[in-house]
C-alpha cells in the first residue's frame, strides 16, 4: 500500500481544513470584545468575570443537548450538509449578537452559537472517514493545528476591530461564517458513503444515549475522563483570561488579541508539527500523557506569574497540551467502527459540554471572589492554580488507564 496520500483524499482534507479555519477565526474574533461587552452593560469587572462564565456554560450547554443530534443526524445523512446548515447558523446568530440591546439578546445569541457550533462533532468525524486509524493522531493534529491557526488570525483580528467598537468584530464574525457556507456548498465533498450509513435513533441520539457508547470499553471510559478534565481546565480561559489580563496586567483587547494569537501560533506548531513524530516515536499514550502533564506545569505557571512577561513565558510549557488532544482522540477513534464515528464525536462533544457548563461557572465564581469582596484566594491566578490541579488529574487517570490497557493487550496475547 502505498505511504502516500490519495489526491482526491487529500484534497478532501485541504477543504474540511480550510472549513475549519473559516469556522475558527469567526469563533475568535469576537473573544477580545465579548467580555468587555457584557461588561459595559453590568458596569463591573468581578460581576462581569461572573457573567461570562455563565455565558460560557450556556454555550456548552446547548452543546450538550445539540452534539450527540448532530453526530447522529451526520452517520445518516452525511457530513456535508450537518456543516453547511451549522455554517449559516453562525452566520445568522452572529448577526443577532451584533444588534444585541441588552444581556438577554446576548444570552439568546449564545444558546444559538451552542447548537451550530456543535458541527465541530462532524469535523472530527469527516476526519475520520477519510483517515487510516493508524493515522489519525496526526490528521488530528491537523485539524487541531487548522483551528490553532484559524485563533491565531480570529483574536488578533477581534483585537483590531475592537478598537473600533465592541459590536464591529460581530458583524466581520458573521460575514466569515457566511463565506464559509459558501465555500462548502461549493467545494466540500461529502466524505461518508452511502453503504456505510446508520440510521438516526433518539436512542443514540440523546446524551446519555450517546454516552453509553463510551461504556463499551474500559479504556474508551477512561479515556473519557481524561476528556473531560482536560476540557474542563481549558475552560479557565474563555472564562476568566481576558478579564485576568486586563486586572493584573492592564492588557486591552489589542494586547488579549495578540496575545491569543501567540498561543495559536505555538498550538499550530505543537499539533501541525510535533504530533506526528511523537505519536510514531513514542506512541499515542505516552504522547497524551507527557502533553497534559506540560500543560499542567505551564497553566500553573501562568497563575503565578506576577508580570506580562512572565506570563507569556509560561505560555510555551502549557502549549505542549496540545499533544493530548489529538492523541486522546486517536485512542478513542480506534475503538469504534466507522458507523460510528459520529456518535462517538456527539458522545465526546457532550462530555466536553458537561465539563463546558460546570467549568466556566466554577471558574468564573473562583476568578470573582478572588477579586473581588472576601478575597477566597491570595490572588487573581488561584484559578489557574486550580486549572492545574485538574490537568494533573487528568495526566495521573490517563497513565494507569494506559498501563491497564497495556496489561490486558499482554494477557490477550
Amino acid at each position: 500500500m502505498s505511504l502516500h496520500i490519495p489526491k482526491v483524499r487529500r484534497a478532501a482534507i485541504a477543504f474540511i481544513l480550510v472549513t475549519a479555519v473559516l469556522d475558527i477565526v469567526a469563533m475568535g474574533i469576537v473573544i477580545p470584545v465579548l467580555p468587555h461587552l457584557i461588561e459595559e452593560f453590568v458596569g463591573s469587572n468581578a460581576r462581569a468575570g461572573l457573567l461570562n462564565g455563565v455565558f460560557v456554560a450556556l454555550w456548552a450547554g446547548m452543546q450538550f443537548l445539540a452534539s450527540p443530534v448532530i453526530g447522529s443526524l451526520s452517520d445518516q445523512y452525511g457530513r456535508r450538509p450537518v456543516i453547511l446548515i451549522s455554517c449559516a447558523g453562525l452566520a445568522a446568530d452572529y448577526v443577532l449578537m451584533a444588534l444585541a440591546p441588552n444581556l438577554w439578546w446576548l444570552a439568546v445569541g449564545r444558546l444559538v452559537a451552542g447548537v451550530t457550533s456543535s458541527s465541530f462533532t462532524t469535523i472530527y468525524a469527516y476526519m475520520a472517514d477519510i483517515t487510516e486509524p493508524e493515522k489519525r493522531a496526526r490528521a488530528y493534529g491537523l485539524i487541531g493545528a487548522a483551528f490553532s491557526g484559524g485563533f491565531v488570525l480570529g483574536p488578533v483580528l477581534g483585537g483590531f476591530l475592537g478598537e473600533f467598537g465592541p459590536r464591529v468584530p460581530f458583524w466581520v464574525a458573521g460575514a466569515l461564517s457566511g463565506l464559509a457556507f459558501l465555500y462548502g456548498l461549493f467545494i466540500l465533498p461529502e466524505s461518508l458513503a452511502p453503504e456505510k450509513r446508520m440510521l438516526f435513533s433518539w436512542r443514540r441520539a440523546n446524551p446519555i444515549g450517546a454516552m453509553i457508547l463510551l461504556k463499551r470499553h474500559a479504556e474508551l471510559a477512561g479515556l473519557a475522563v481524561v476528556n473531560f478534565l482536560l476540557y474542563f481546565a481549558h475552560h479557565v480561559f474563555s472564562a476568566v483570561f481576558v478579564l485576568y489580563a486586563g486586572l493584573r496586567y492592564g492588557w486591552g483587547p489589542w494586547q488579549v488579541g495578540a496575545l491569543l494569537a501567540m498561543v495559536g501560533v505555538l498550538d499550530m506548531i505543537v499539533q501541525g508539527v510535533l504530533v506526528g513524530p511523537a505519536s510514531k516515536r513514542f506512541g499515542d499514550r505516552a504522547t497524551m500523557v507527557f502533553g497534559l502533564c506540560g500543560g499542567a506545569v505551564g497553566i500553573a505557571l501562568m497563575g503565578w506569574a506576577p508580570t506580562g512577561v512572565a506570563f507569556i513565558v509560561a505560555m510555551f510549557p502549557n502549549a505542549l497540551w496540545g499533544l493530548a488532544m489529538p492523541t486522546l482522540q486517536s485512542l478513542m477513534t480506534r475503538r469504534v467502527g466507522e458507523s460510528e464515528q459520529g456518535q462517538l464525536q456527539g458522545a465526546n462533544m457532550s462530555v466536553a459540554s458537561i465539563a463546558g457548563v460546570a467549568s466556566p461557572l466554577f471558574f468564573g465564581w473562583i476568578y470573582s471572589v478572588s477579586v473581588g469582596e472576601g478575597m477566597l484566594g491570595p490572588n487573581p491566578g488561584l484559578a489557574f492554580y486550580l486549572a492545574s490541579a485538574v490537568l494533573a488529574l487528568g495526566a495521573l487517570i490517563g497513565f494507569l488507564t494506559a498501563r491497564r490497557a497495556e496489561r490486558e493487550e499482554v494477557t490477550s496475547v
